[in-house]
């Protein structure tokens, strides 16, 4: 397991939420290669749908771009190993 080894780079979750994205990424860092992507974030996705209802988005990579709308209190994005995370819940329209 890798937690605590992971650098918050920008949330506004509370940080027992925040605690939990950086152990689901550590998790999923234990189960699926580092270059699985797709496998990572579905994994966390997943993790987070199943405790905190469905909505949620996961991107990973070691370099990408976005812009997006979030629900306020559900966003993270930190580093852990050589990977970049990204996990939020969508705002509603």
């Amino acid at each position: 397991m890798l937690e605590g080894k992971g650098m918050v780079k920008e949330t506004d979750m509370p940080e027992k939420m925040r605690s939990q994205a950086m152990a689901a990424a550590s998790r999923a860092l234990d189960l699926f290669d580092v270059s699985d992507c797709i496998s990572l974030a579905a994994h966390i996705k997943k993790e987070f749908d199943r405790e905190y209802g469905s909505g949620w988005q996961c991107v990973v990579g070691s370099n990408f771009g976005c812009y997006f709308s979030h629900k306020q209190g559900t966003f993270i994005y930190f580093s852990l190993e050589k990977l970049n995370f990204l996990i939020f819940k969508g705002a509603s329209s």
